[in-house]
Formats: C-alpha cells, structure tokens, sequence
C-alpha cells in the first residue's frame, strides 16, 4: 500500500500555495503540522482529487488520484464538513452509504457500526441540527469511514472535540493507522504527538521536515517552534 507525491504544486495567480511537493507514505498515522496558510489544506484538497494541481502527480497504489480505482480507497474528512440539518445522523449515513454504491442492507449495517463507534447511538434518530459541533464533527468522522478507506484524510478533526472525545478520536485513529494510510492536518500539536508515526511541518507550500515522530527525542511543540524559528533567521 503506497501513496505517491509527486512534485505537487498548485498556483494561484501570483501565489503559490503548494511548492513542488514530493512524499511517499506507507500504513501509519502521518501528522501534518503548520501555521494558518502553510498550505496544509490546498494539499490535501489535491490529494482528494478535489482541487486540481497546476502541476505533478498524485496515485495510490498506481492509480491516479482522477481515478474511480483510487477514489474507491479514499475517506475524507475535509475543514468544512457539510451535512444536511434536517436528517438524522443514521439517516444521513445511510444517504451517503448509498451514493457510494452499498444496497440498503450492507448500508444499514455499515451506518449502525459507526454510529456506535463515534458514540453517537443515543443521537442517531435525532436531526444534525440538534447536534453539538462535537457531535457534528464525530459523524464527520463517521462519513469518512463509510467505504472502509485504505487512504484516510483528515483536515483539523479535532475541531470542536471536547478533552474526553479528543482521547477516544486519538484512539481510533491509531487503530486505524495499524493497516491504512492515514494522513492527519492540525495545528494542535499534542493530538498529533500522541499518535503519529511520521511528522511533516509545512511552511509557506513547502515540507520543511518530514522524519519519524520517535527521532525528535523531545517535546513535538517545542521541536515545532523551533524549526519555524529556523525558518525565519
């Protein structure tokens, strides 16, 4: 199970947002760490296939990321998750298992079990407008697992999480980095402490460290700061 970057820019007129990006990742829980407008989010969106690059390319497994082939392996949390307030939490799942192609049956299955493994089986008849922002974030989580991803990306999921769910999130993202890729952006560096096998910072589009949590040999955030100081001389 492979995903490859491939000198991945994008630019925006005279702004450019990602820099000639080039990573492999194999199962594990990669932590991408970075200031407001590092361009974490542009480069995950490109990853997703739902921002075009101005240039590289992006495959899993060697298919592109254009592809049905890759998309079928991909679950997305994006910033700015999107629901539909007037469903329930079940209902809504059910409505995405079904866009992406379960019957009704395997759809009810699948739905029922993330319910309850995002703790929201109490909440599941109730309206999404009736949600919390944790809540909300928690069947976020939820619809991203639907397809049972081998890729798993994650844009700030801790948002909104209050202490205790932020523990039971770290917990199910270690679970599920054991056998997939799961690449995690926040700017809340002790969620990613915690968890993560692989550390990337991102600075201005480009990847100013990429190496092993366990090689750091300190605290992550002072390591953090420090690299941005550098940075800046």
């Amino acid at each position: 199970m492979e995903l490859v970057i491939d000198r991945l820019s994008k630019q925006y007129k005279n702004k450019i947002a990602v820099d000639r990006v080039s990573l492999t990742m194999h199962p594990g829980v990669i932590g991408l760490l970075g200031e407001n407008g590092a361009g974490k989010t542009t480069l995950m969106r490109m990853l997703c296939g739902v921002l075009r690059p101005t240039s590289g390319v992006v495959t899993f497994d060697g298919a592109d990321v254009s592809t049905e082939e890759y998309r079928k392996n991909l679950g997305y949390l994006p910033q700015d998750f999107g629901y539909y307030p007037e469903f329930s939490g079940m209902e809504f799942l059910m409505y995405l298992s079904v866009l992406k192609g379960m019957d009704k049956r395997a759809a009810r299955r699948r739905s029922q079990e993330l319910i309850e493994l995002v703790g929201l089986k109490e909440k599941a008849k109730k309206k999404i407008k009736t949600y919390s922002g944790g809540m909300k974030q928690r069947l976020g989580i939820a619809q991203a697992l639907l397809n049972r991803p081998k890729l798993l990306i994650l844009d700030e999921p801790t948002a909104g999480l209050d202490p205790k769910e932020r523990v039971r999130f770290r917990e199910l993202i270690a679970a599920l980095g054991k056998k997939n890729i799961v690449l995690l952006s926040t700017h809340i560096v002790s969620d990613v402490e915690k968890i993560a096998d692989r550390i990337l910072l991102m600075r201005c589009g480009k990847i100013i460290f990429d190496g092993p949590c366990l090689d750091i040999g300190e605290q992550l955030e002072d390591f953090y700061l420090e690299k941005f100081e550098e940075e800046d001389r």
